[in-house]
């Protein structure tokens, strides 16, 4: 099987445990008209990526005090992450001043400028986002010092708050651990509330970047709500209570496909 059909595949796992709380093996291999055996080889390796939790002949999303580690988190919701990263590119001019976030979407984003855009000044306190962007046209890039985060490879808390604080730019793209069904933005602790203030702060335009797993996921901290941010882009389907509410305050929604094949950036 190739590998790009079986990423597919398990993304649409996450996808349906997303809009449906919980599911059994047999009816997820309904839904991806693939066998039980199938499925079950798939919900296997996505419990020991800490991604699901298997319980009593169903299976749904873990709900966690504490986000899994970046290298699974990478592979959930590829194509979508692609997606959103697409759409983000038509939202950065040449030259711009962007400050980026931390995540794996965000990372996402920063591969896909360094393909399509020239001349950026890009800070942040993403390692990864560095590493992306290493072969970007004209990029002029400046990273946050203090602790570094291992597990991720960013830096945040005190360190970025301070760091950003020193910038003004044109548009900061960044992401959050989770958005409650009300529309509060949330996160994991409080050095990342801190993270995501500091980076949303320093821009005149505010972009916020999800995959649909985000939605709907509780988590213990929360600062801002959607319609606080110019901009959203997201695989999620919101409800129109938020939509509504997010146009009447001047909250652009982006919705891209979520079951998307992940694309190659432009060269």
């Amino acid at each position: 099987m190739r590998r790009s059909e079986l990423n597919r595949r398990r993304d649409a796992i996450i996808g349906l445990l997303c809009d449906i709380d919980e599911m059994s093996a047999a009816a997820l291999a309904g839904q991806l008209e693939v066998s039980v055996q199938t499925i079950r080889a798939d919900l296997r390796d996505l419990d020991e990526a800490g991604l699901v939790q298997r319980r009593n002949g169903v299976v749904r999303l873990r709900r966690q005090s504490e986000n899994i580690g970046y290298a699974p988190r990478v592979s959930v919701a590829r194509g979508e992450k692609q997606q959103i990263a697409l759409e983000v590119q038509h939202l950065v001019a040449d030259g711009a001043r962007v400050a980026l976030g931390t995540g794996t979407t965000v990372e996402a984003c920063a591969r896909m400028l360094a393909a399509t855009r020239k001349d950026l000044f890009v800070a942040t306190n993403n390692m990864h986002a560095v590493m992306a962007l290493q072969g970007a046209s004209g990029a002029t890039v400046s990273l946050a010092g203090g602790a570094v985060r291992l597990r991720d490879l960013d830096l945040i808390g005190t360190a970025s708050r301070e760091f950003f604080a020193n910038y003004l730019a044109d548009i900061a793209i960044f992401s959050c651990g989770g958005v409650s069904s009300a529309g509060e933005v949330l996160d994991y602790n409080t050095d990342e509330i801190t993270a995501r203030v500091a980076v949303s702060g320093c821009a005149q335009r505010k972009v916020l970047v999800m995959d649909c797993a985000k939605f709907g996921r509780e988590l213990p901290c929360r600062k801002h709500m959607l319609w606080d941010y110019d901009v959203i882009v997201t695989g999620a389907e919101f409800p129109s209570t938020l939509l509504a509410r997010c146009a009447a305050e001047g909250c652009r929604v982006i919705q891209v496909e979520r079951s998307a094949e992940p694309m190659r950036a432009p060269l």
